[in-house]
């Protein structure tokens, strides 16, 4: 009786903790590793023998979290320059 048991994906693990790392102490630098370790991790999950390799779903909330908080930053930074461009704009020096 040999009972082969799945192994979780290391990378998947890497993307759910950098995902979670984005929001506490590594915002831009944990989200865009929390993306790229995410993909590939669920790329490699895919390749694998269908039941040796689990994490997709830790894969995928660590892509999830990541993209969040880019758009996060994204919208912060697009209000930051509309900000400052309204700033420009009505200070008079146009």
């Amino acid at each position: 009786m040999n009972t082969v048991y799945p192994r979780t994906n290391s990378l998947a693990v890497v993307s759910l903790v950098f995902g979670v790392l984005a929001y506490v102490c590594l915002p831009g630098l944990g989200a865009l590793i929390a993306v790229a370790c995410g993909h590939s991790a669920r790329s490699e999950i895919r390749r694998a023998a269908p039941g040796s390799v689990e994490g997709d779903g830790m894969a995928l909330a660590g892509l999830i979290l990541g993209w969040l908080q880019i758009g996060f930053m994204l919208a912060l930074l697009c209000g930051a320059v509309l900000i400052l461009f309204g700033a420009i704009a009505f200070s008079g020096f146009h």
